[in-house]
């Protein structure tokens, strides 16, 4: 038998006195990435997930009938709204995909009704995951230690990069063949296995409010052709931007189907909200389907939607409603830098990020 959910309550979150000096700390480091970059490119782009790899316009249904516990927020009651898909690598520079990185994937749900966040413009919901269960550092002022080293090789030492990043994935290519788990570290080091974006699972990593509840995320793909892609990875010799060219290739063909799915905290102690390195056990917090998304075949790589949403869109766990408030250390330290990162770049490319419009897709 499963615990009911955890309910929650403001004080699920336990502030630490130097939040203030370390999102500051955040803001200098993404300055560093954001201007070094800018300047190279003659083009400001994101301070983390710079390249994308593909961008898909969907659709997200929610599922009829469920449950009290999971009827919450954007998920309280059955209907389709309009969803954008930005994949992409974790970097704050663009980088040849012979360097082996983590996995992104943004999605932005259209015309979502309820209560906004402090700051939160439009009517949309943002959704931000990786492919891996657990984020890579346990507080914020880690994560900014990490990203100070980051700042430093940003756009330089390529050659480096490409050849730690292939012993790196040596070494993991090693754990495997004796059958034992990789580092955590390995992946964002450069080890992260080439994988198939269309055939990856998905993961918030850290939690949201949930309604009445506190849960995390996960996008799971359905498709048949896209499991059959889940565990291959992708050719990248020779070329520097072969995820992209292949997912163009695979969208050409594929209709897209992923889960999305919500994994409810039923014990603060084995699903804590402040600790994002402790995977929550699905024995004890089940993931539990409550919409699909789906993108049909498409051009994954066409001018006209890569400049509206890799352009002229920003993507922020906090842009969305109260119901789904981010929540926890990393969660709080996220929201002013990643605003600030984003005001760099509209500035410096004189190009406003933009809000899909009310009306613009739902039924």
């Amino acid at each position: 038998m499963l615990n009911p959910p955890v309910r929650f309550t403001h004080d699920v979150e336990q502030f630490q006195p130097n939040e203030a000096e370390t999102i500051e700390g955040l803001k200098q480091a993404f300055d560093v990435i954001l201007e070094r970059t800018a300047d190279d490119y003659g083009h400001a782009v994101r301070s983390v997930h710079a390249k994308a790899h593909g961008i898909l316009e969907g659709e997200m249904q929610i599922l009829p009938d469920l449950p009290l516990e999971l009827a919450q927020g954007l998920f309280a009651r059955p209907g389709t709204h309009k969803v954008y898909l930005r994949m992409s690598t974790n970097a704050g520079d663009i980088l040849p995909d012979s360097i082996s990185l983590p996995r992104g994937m943004a999605i932005k749900v259209l015309d979502v009704e309820g209560d906004r966040l402090p700051g939160s413009e439009g009517t949309t919901q943002d959704f931000v995951f990786v492919n891996g269960p657990i984020f890579q550092a346990k507080t914020a002022d880690k994560f900014l230690g990490n990203l100070k080293l980051l700042a430093k090789t940003t756009d330089r030492m390529e050659g480096t990069k490409k050849a730690v990043s292939a012993t790196l994935r040596g070494v993991r290519h090693a754990f495997e063949a004796a059958g034992a788990e990789p580092p955590t570290a390995l992946n964002s080091l450069g080890g992260a296995p080439q994988s198939e974006p269309l055939g990856d699972t998905y993961y918030t990593t850290v939690p949201f409010r949930y309604g009445d509840h506190i849960a995390k995320f996960s996008l799971a793909p359905i498709a048949p052709s896209m499991t059959a892609l889940t565990g291959q990875e992708i050719a990248v010799d020779g070329r520097e931007n072969a995820i992209r060219e292949d997912v163009q290739k695979e969208m050409r063909d594929i209709d897209a189907l992923w889960e999305f799915r919500v994994q409810l905290s039923r014990d603060l102690e084995k699903q804590p909200v402040e600790d994002p390195t402790v995977e929550w056990d699905e024995e004890d917090a089940p993931f539990i389907t409550v919409a699909t998304i789906r993108a049909n075949a498409q051009d994954s790589w066409g001018p006209a939607l890569v400049e509206k949403v890799n352009e002229q869109m920003r993507f922020s766990v906090w842009t969305g409603i109260a119901a789904h408030q981010p929540l926890g250390n990393i969660n709080r330290a996220r929201r002013d830098p990643y605003r600030h990162s984003a005001d760099f770049r509209a500035a410096f490319n004189n190009c406003p990020y933009h809000e899909p419009q009310e009306g613009e897709g739902s039924s």
